[in-house]
């Protein structure tokens, strides 16, 4: 089947948003992202918590998978995975990452970049036990980035699974399991505008302490 580049080439929007200016965002950009995160809420964004995760392999090659944000503490953004899964493993051989945000509803982009920590046992072990139950089953059954046969093979080891903590509510947190943070040294924030001259104010952290914000070319 044949693409028709010239409708690829015709597709465009233009955004008209109103301009943004320095002084209405916040000196600290995580704040400003808190601002953000909450207007996409609030006017029921799809998935609003869903980001863009890249990290690079062995090789240096990029490797980029949508992942959901489930929290922002002092140090940076968090989110949770299978310890030994390939984002996982590239992420403790080089724990340099980026995010992205894309609201289209908006016409906003968060990108982000920084460095990756484990989270503590603490924050893990209170969020996997919100999750609901066959979520926590889930992540016990699932090798995941391996590789498998078939799907019957993950049907039959939440069966298994669910044969074990089927008298219990209270399912222990796989050791293999658990959240990673994102501490930002980078945030910039995008606003779609008419005629391609988008707003991109940017944030980088100096001194580990302090933030620079200026306004670049779109």
């Amino acid at each position: 089947m044949n693409i028709d580049n010239k409708k690829i080439e015709a597709l465009r929007k233009d955004y008209n948003a109103p301009t943004l200016s320095l002084e209405q965002l916040e000196d600290n950009p995580i704040l400003q992202f808190q601002k953000w995160l909450n207007h996409a809420i609030e006017n029921e964004v799809l998935e609003p918590n869903a980001m863009t995760l890249a990290t690079l392999n062995a090789n240096g090659f990029p490797s980029a998978r949508i992942v959901l944000l489930k929290g922002i503490i002092e140090k940076g953004f968090v989110f949770y995975t299978n310890y030994q899964s390939a984002k996982a493993q590239q992420i403790i051989e080089n724990p340099n990452v980026a995010l992205v945000f894309n609201w289209l509803e908006q016409a906003r982009q968060i990108r982000i970049e920084g460095k990756v920590e484990l989270l503590s046992s603490q924050y893990s072990d209170q969020y996997y036990q919100s999750r609901p139950k066959g979520s926590r089953i889930g992540a016990w059954a699932s090798p995941q980035s391996q590789k498998i046969d078939a799907s019957s093979f993950l049907e039959n080891r939440v069966e298994q699974i669910q044969k074990i903590f089927e008298h219990s509510e209270n399912i222990p947190r796989p050791p293999f399991w658990g959240g990673f943070v994102v501490q930002p040294q980078f945030i910039e924030f995008w606003q779609g505008r008419q005629s391609r001259l988008h707003d991109r104010v940017q944030y980088k952290l100096e001194h580990s302490n302090q933030w620079l914000k200026s306004r670049v070319a779109p």
